[in-house]
């Protein structure tokens, strides 16, 4: 017997890559998809099991009712399967009855659909199977949310019932998709040597940049425990303990603020360290598993081959206008501050700003409007004008033509291809800086130029070891403080410290950085003469870093490591720009669980266990409760 059918979805698949892994791992491993409840998976069935009798276990994706016959679309994690009912049939009552996501037991025989009904976007949709018994394992109330598409939804009733949210196609994939990338990764891994080693999640209070999740101890009054921002400390341990290569999948934890790339509160990240390294050592380690798995997980694009391009921290600020390039976007950020002379633009040279260039070949052709909306942009970004200069076969043409000299347009003329515009930004280095490099891609989008079907990926190297803090002017660390100086002590005792370079380095992929990473700072003497720089006492360092002063007075190796993003990796491979839609169960942007009810109060009991007691200040916002924390 045959029947009809609707389109749907295809089931979800293997990524490519994944299969050799698992058939790997499971060489003389019999699986079996038979249970109490099922003999097959619903994604699992076809012309080969005809007349066969089966029991196939799911939720209820649609119904229809076609008069005389009931269709039953199955679904379970591995894929989807029709099912099928004639009126007159003992349980065609319940049958109707049944609501979607109502989770059924179906047994039955399997048919061959005729030609016209066949579905050639279901893996199953050759066939189809006659209920013989239909039972209900559990029953499902009205939804909140539909399952049944992919159509967009508030997200904080889709974080609410994350649960229901996980069924949608698109989002189990993402999760299906997640966990091979991370096998996948692991498996490389491991294949290069590297020990999977998991270090602790209650541990000490870290100076990493990020505020810290703080844990109340119960045994120890007054005390606390912190999540670690990074397993930092307790890999370079690792080193000191003789290991010579470590890796984790591993949770870190900041409390910091929402963004489209950052999750708060909780993200992972592929944490590695190694012993007796250059920095050329770990990026010829980790370039491989990067470039592997995006190939491999995105076997149409274009994928940046090995060794990634490297790029100085100081030229890339200039090149692109931040340390975080999408390599995608071919225009280059070009520093004309000391070749042109344009009047405008000498009072701000003359106090130290600088000339920022964007030049971009055939921009000529755009319209009127195209330069009137570019010149609103601009100035919505905090700039006076849109200043620019047009190279035609008429010669300069541009506002700001009449401001320069015969010496400035002939550099002009040198470096502008014919039918091409170069675009101007004069300011103080750092705003010039930002607004050209928000300039180069807004004008890549714009015209089209970024290459979506690519991954572009490079090391941005040698930033600066301190910088100086706007607001108190006082020298701080840039970027990781374990890091080692280029130079070593013989830097932190004569170079000013705003000069001073660092074996830092981070990957950026499309615009995002991937990781930070560097080559450790393993001396005692090192280590407290780069903190004095940034205004710490020995006995600070003593008492944040003892573990690791300590363990480095016993003999350590050189080592250094890196840490790429599980999230963002699998963001940019799900061709999603919120890093939410492939966590399985995110915060929300105010850092809230809406499913669990997280962050929440208290008992009383509790809180008197943890020698905690809450402090309301009804001083600081007016009719609002703002509890703070005594102990």
């Amino acid at each position: 017997m045959t029947h009809g059918h609707t389109n749907h979805a295809p089931s979800p698949e293997p990524q490519r890559g994944c299969d050799q892994i698992t058939a790997e791992a499971l060489n003389g491993v019999h699986v079996s998809q038979h249970t109490a409840y099922r003999t097959h998976h619903c994604g699992a069935l076809r012309l080969n099991h005809l007349n066969q009798e089966v029991k196939v276990c799911g939720w209820v994706h649609r119904k229809r009712d076609h008069g005389g016959l009931i269709f039953l679309d199955i679904r379970d994690h591995y894929g989807m399967i029709q099912c099928v009912l004639e009126e007159g049939h003992p349980q065609w009552n319940l049958a109707e009855s049944l609501s979607v996501e109502t989770v059924v037991q179906m047994s039955g025989s399997v048919m061959a659909r005729s030609e016209n009904t066949r579905n050639p976007g279901l893996d199953t949709g050759d066939i189809e199977v006659v209920v013989r018994t239909l039972t209900v394992l559990s029953r499902a109330n009205a939804l909140p949310l539909p399952v049944n598409t992919d159509a967009d939804y508030p997200e904080d009733i889709r974080l609410t019932y994350r649960f229901l949210d996980l069924r949608r196609p698109v989002m189990h994939q993402a999760m299906i998709m997640r966990s091979q990338i991370i096998a996948f990764m692991r498996a490389m891994m491991v294949a290069q040597g590297f020990l999977e080693i998991q270090t602790p999640i209650l541990t000490a209070p870290s100076p990493e940049g990020a505020r810290d999740y703080v844990v109340p101890s119960r045994l120890y009054p007054g005390e606390f425990y912190a999540l670690p921002q990074a397993p930092q400390q307790f890999k370079q341990l690792l080193m000191a303990s003789g290991f010579d290569k470590y890796f984790q999948i591993a949770p870190c934890f900041r409390d910091e603020s929402s963004r489209a790339d950052r999750s708060p509160g909780e993200f992972y990240q592929l944490d590695l360290e190694m012993a007796f390294v250059s920095q050329e050592d770990i990026w010829n380690a980790v370039e491989p598993v990067l470039q592997k798995t995006f190939e491999q997980f995105a076997p149409t694009a274009s994928v940046t081959k090995g060794p990634f391009p490297r790029i100085p921290y100081a030229d890339a600020m200039v090149m692109y206008g931040t340390d975080k390039p999408d390599l995608r976007n071919p225009l280059i950020i070009r520093d004309m501050t000391h070749q042109v002379h344009i009047s405008i633009f000498q009072s701000m040279v003359e106090k130290g700003g600088v000339i920022r260039a964007v030049v971009v070949p055939g921009a000529m052709q755009q319209s009127r409007k195209f330069f009137k909306d570019l010149e609103g942009w601009v100035m919505e970004k905090g700039a006076k004008g849109l200043g620019y200069i047009s190279h035609g076969s008429d010669g300069l043409q541009g506002p700001l033509v009449k401001f320069c000299t015969p010496e400035t347009c002939d550099v002009l003329k040198a470096h502008v291809p014919m039918d091409g515009v170069v675009f101007f930004v004069c300011d103080m280095r750092d705003a010039a800086t930002t607004l050209s490099g928000q300039l180069r891609t807004h004008l890549g989008q714009l015209l089209g130029l970024i290459d979506e079907s690519a991954f572009e990926l490079c090391w941005i190297t040698d930033f600066p070891m301190y910088e100086q803090d706007i607001a108190t002017g006082q020298i701080i660390f840039s970027h990781n403080p374990f890091s080692m100086p280029q130079g070593e002590m013989d830097a932190l005792m004569h170079q000013d410290p705003l000069q001073i370079k660092a074996y830092q380095y981070d990957i950026v992929c499309n615009g995002i950085e991937l990781s930070s990473g560097a080559i450790r700072n393993h001396r005692p003497d090192v280590m407290y003469k780069a903190f004095e720089i940034a205004g710490y006492s020995k006995e600070h360092v003593d008492q944040q870093f003892g573990a690791m002063i300590k363990a480095f007075q016993y003999g350590v190796p050189p080592h250094g490591g890196s840490a790429p993003g599980i999230d963002r990796i699998v963001m940019l491979l799900a061709g999603t720009p919120n890093i939410r839609e492939v966590i399985p169960f995110p915060l929300n942007q105010q850092a809230r669980d809406l499913m669990m009810g997280a962050p929440s109060p208290l008992s009383a009991e509790r809180l008197e266990e943890l020698h905690l007691r809450i402090i309301r200040d009804l001083g600081k916002k007016p009719g609002v409760n703002n509890p703070t924390v005594a102990v």
